[in-house]
């Protein structure tokens, strides 16, 4: 097999971080390559990056984080959530915490939960799919009409966030990088604008495959969500100086993506917790939960790239994700998908090697004119930077085919 150059691309210079030498997990099928603790809003070339750690034995961390959640006694860490709830309770007709999300299954049983079992008054928050699917809106619909919560929904200027995502697509290939951008930054500067004490993300990501001490602890690591100054702040690959002279944007055009001051955030003593710390989340229950309670609908076709029907449903750009998470890390959504469920022991490591042989890095052909379009980017553009990204050590080339250097077994 030949060698493949990689262009010189900013991405390509930095490899992402990552290590040269590919292991995969033995309990699950997840490699070293997968990114953690990835600050969406740092410089590309920062190398803030880490990867999945993978110890001396072959297990990754997220396995590890699994294996101890077996021995919590939850019924204690219950009783830890209802001391926090019963400080913050306000019986007064506001607000008293805020969940973010799009009426997925996770975002609609934490609402649904927090309000129909501990009694508290949520406010739900949302920063939109850049385009929503039919069973996305559906859901979303359902949430706020059956699941019995009020929302509010910060839709940004569309055509700054087409020129955002287009721009994270051509310097990072980073399809997503608008929607995580909005996803983390949002709900606590809404907590800030609407006096909320409490924030409430699912699951940590530890569980995902982030440095396992973030485990130890309820709340969200403020790196992910906070800014001392602008000057540390990038979108789509370039400082908010760099967009304001070269596309004559306006830092209020830009605002709704840059995460909350720290100092700010911090003289409002507004709190930021997973609630998956202190109730055992999993996330075939958290589907289960949200059918019966607010009218959740899986997919009714299977997922492309993938082999579930209920996960990540409700952007037409999901898809384009996880192909560019292929092409750069060499883990498409089937790995995502199926180390989790092994995680879970709802599917054996064998089965999920098969189902990542068949699944991963199937091309999302259902959306993807539709997406190119509203961007305004050639599919052939879109093509030829999947090429550009590939890295050296993941990728080889035998004529016009690409093939990995490393797969799962």
């Amino acid at each position: 097999m030949s060698s493949v150059h990689v262009p010189e691309t900013e991405a390509a210079n930095a490899q992402f971080g990552l290590p040269q030498q590919v292991r995969f997990c033995t309990r699950c099928v997840m490699s070293n390559q997968r990114p953690s603790s990835s600050i969406e809003f740092k410089h590309t070339t920062d190398r803030k990056v880490r990867s999945l750690h993978i110890d001396k034995e072959g297990v990754c961390d997220a396995c590890h984080v699994a294996e101890q959640k077996a021995h919590i006694d939850w019924v204690v860490q219950e009783r830890e959530l209802l001391q926090l709830l019963d400080r913050h309770r306000r019986g007064d007709g506001t607000y008293d915490c805020l969940v973010p999300g799009s009426g997925g299954k996770d975002s609609a049983y934490a609402a649904h939960i927090l309000k129909s079992k501990y009694g508290m008054h949520p406010l739900t928050v949302t920063w939109p799919p850049l385009l929503y699917t039919d069973i996305g809106w559906k859901n979303f619909q359902n949430w706020i009409e059956t699941g019995g919560v009020a929302n509010l929904t910060l839709k940004p200027n569309g055509r700054v966030h087409r020129l955002l995502t287009r721009l994270a697509i051509e310097r990072l290939l980073h399809p997503f990088q608008t929607f995580i951008l909005g996803q983390k930054n949002l709900a606590p500067k809404m907590a800030l604008s609407q006096r909320i004490p409490l924030v409430f993300f699912g699951e940590n990501e530890a569980e995902y495959g982030n440095p396992i001490a973030d485990n130890a602890s309820s709340l969200r690591d403020k790196s992910y969500y906070t800014m001392n100054n602008l000057s540390e702040v990038y979108l789509a690959g370039h400082s908010v100086p760099e967009l304001m002279e070269r596309y004559g944007l306006r830092l209020n055009d830009l605002r709704a993506y840059l995460p909350a001051d720290s100092e700010e955030l911090e003289r409002s003593k507004i709190e930021v917790h997973y609630l998956g710390y202190y109730l055992r989340w999993t996330p075939q229950e958290s589907y289960y939960y949200a059918v019966e309670h607010t009218g959740f609908e899986a997919n009714p076709v299977r997922t492309e790239g993938t082999y579930s029907k209920y996960n990540s449903l409700d952007d037409k750009i999901d898809g384009l994700h996880y192909y560019t998470t292929y092409i750069k890390f060499g883990l498409g959504r089937a790995s995502y998908d199926a180390s989790q469920e092994i995680r879970n022991q709802h599917l054996t490591r064998e089965e999920g090697i098969a189902l990542v042989r068949r699944f991963d890095g199937e091309f999302p052909e259902r959306y993807f004119r539709e997406v190119m379009d509203y961007l305004e980017l050639r599919p052939e553009r879109f093509l030829e930077l999947c090429d550009q990204f590939r890295p050296a050590h993941l990728w080889t080339q035998e004529g016009s085919r690409w093939i990995l250097r490393h797969q799962v077994s």
